[in-house]
């Protein structure tokens, strides 16, 4: 009878292996997948965490890779970010391979950082449109939900030229929305300008920026950004990794490209930053990185940051940022340690 256990049915306790006071399997969608925000004008809406892949096919493995992938989602994530840059685009076939295995294209938020690629480099018309196409190959997709141009490579691109090339793309049903990354601020203005005349939008911008590095967001490009209602995706949300706290000796970090970032923050004021946020994660049982990311998201203008993750255990620590209410004493505190 419907809604009653029969006499051969197994209750969950008398599994083999299961211990009666052990807790109770979750079933259904993760508390995570509700969390949801506008990204911009795009008219798509994502989790307030962005998974970037600038690790997948470099020093994460494509089985490492869609673990961190899968254990993303599981969490209620719901936006991927890579670019053709990263590993010379075996992040983009990862995540391929990720997208085609599980069947869940329809539900990702996909965004795609083209102009820095060794093949296709720069936003001219004609490697803009191949970036774009080799890119498309490697995804196994047939639209890129967020195309980000990234001018800091290409000075020399007209940024006409490029915004009618993009339009070309929008129109083909090749991309869905537009994003800008190296745009300087007047850039951003001439682009709305144009925008009146039929090109497409910029709608998100993709900025380095975290609790140690404000100087190339703070100013005249944030306000711009704010006036304009674009939504703001900042990388480096760790600086490198160190905004984790896991590395606070120069000596433990090498002489890589890596080490050096790394050790390029370990200062005074590195140092000061790192204390304010064990004391304020110690305070509500999170770990550091996770405030590092709430305070991202205690800025208005931030919608998702975008965090790398090397393994599993980092998604785990990262989400958790999403939920953390930093309080005027704790924004506070960090502001006076990072001056």
């Amino acid at each position: 009878m419907a809604g009653f256990e029969t006499a051969n049915q197994t209750s969950p306790t008398a599994v083999p292996g299961i211990h009666p006071s052990g807790p109770l399997p979750v079933h259904g969608a993760p508390v995570g997948r509700a969390v949801r925000v506008p990204l911009g004008e795009t008219g798509a809406s994502v989790f307030p965490l962005i998974l970037g892949g600038a690790e997948f096919g470099w020093h994460v493995d494509l089985a490492a890779a869609h673990a961190i992938l899968d254990r993303y989602t599981d969490r209620g994530g719901n936006a991927i970010h890579t670019s053709d840059s990263y590993a010379a685009g075996r992040s983009e076939h990862v995540i391929g391979k990720w997208m085609a295995a599980r069947r869940n294209r329809d539900d990702i938020v996909l965004s795609v950082r083209v102009g820095r690629g060794a093949d296709n480099p720069g936003l001219g018309s004609i490697n803009l449109v191949r970036a774009v196409e080799a890119s498309l190959t490697r995804l196994g997709t047939d639209r890129i939900d967020v195309l980000s141009l990234d001018a800091s490579a290409d000075r020399s691109a007209i940024l006409e030229d490029t915004l009618a090339t993009a339009e070309w793309l929008v129109e083909s049903g090749k991309v869905r929305a537009i994003g800008a990354a190296g745009y300087r601020a007047a850039q951003l203005v001439e682009a709305r300008i144009l925008s009146a005349a039929g090109y497409p939008r910029f709608t998100v911008l993709d900025v380095p920026y975290n609790v140690l590095r404000r100087e190339e967001f703070d100013g005249d490009l944030r306000l711009v950004a704010g006036a304009q209602g674009i939504a703001v995706t900042p990388s480096q949300a760790l600086e490198h990794g160190y905004l984790s706290g896991l590395h606070r000796a120069r000596d433990r970090v090498g002489g890589s490209v890596r080490g050096r970032q790394l050790a390029a923050s370990m200062n005074r004021r590195g140092a000061r930053t790192l204390r304010a946020l064990d004391r304020i994660a110690a305070e509500l049982a999170v770990p550091p990185a996770a405030v590092a990311i709430a305070w991202l998201l205690a800025q208005r203008i931030v919608v998702a940051p975008i965090v790398n993750a090397y393994a599993i255990a980092h998604v785990d620590e990262l989400v958790q940022g999403v939920g953390v209410h930093l309080s005027r004493a704790h924004l506070a505190e960090i502001a006076r340690a990072t001056d």
